[in-house]
């Protein structure tokens, strides 16, 4: 997985479970602590909702509380589709796909 992938997949998956630990997510996307560690501050300088806390028994990856996002994101492959579709397109047709990706692009 591309680190774009993982990234949006991160995203998606704190936003579901609202906390999870840098172990378990390193884990479950087989990469190293260090390497999730960088996503997660990469994340947060555009997604603020992000909360890292460090200890070994309550720290991890929250979501803060209070936040409610159902906001979907597309991945690079939906992008790239979008882009190719939007350059075949002018007018009208043309800013609605812009506006798509504005919207849902990471």
């Amino acid at each position: 997985m591309i680190q774009i992938d993982r990234r949006a997949a991160i995203l998606d998956v704190l936003h579901q479970r609202k906390y999870d630990t840098m172990r378990n997510l390193a884990h479950e996307f087989g990469v190293s602590r260090q390497t999730i560690q960088k996503d997660i501050t990469a994340l947060s300088l555009d997604h603020p909702e992000i909360d890292v806390r460090s200890g070994r028994h309550q720290g991890g990856v929250f979501i803060k509380d209070g936040f409610r996002s159902d906001r979907r994101y597309l991945n690079p492959g939906e992008v790239e589709l979008l882009e190719r579709l939007r350059d075949r397109e002018s007018g009208k047709d043309r800013q609605t796909l812009d506006g798509i990706l504005r919207r849902f692009a990471i």
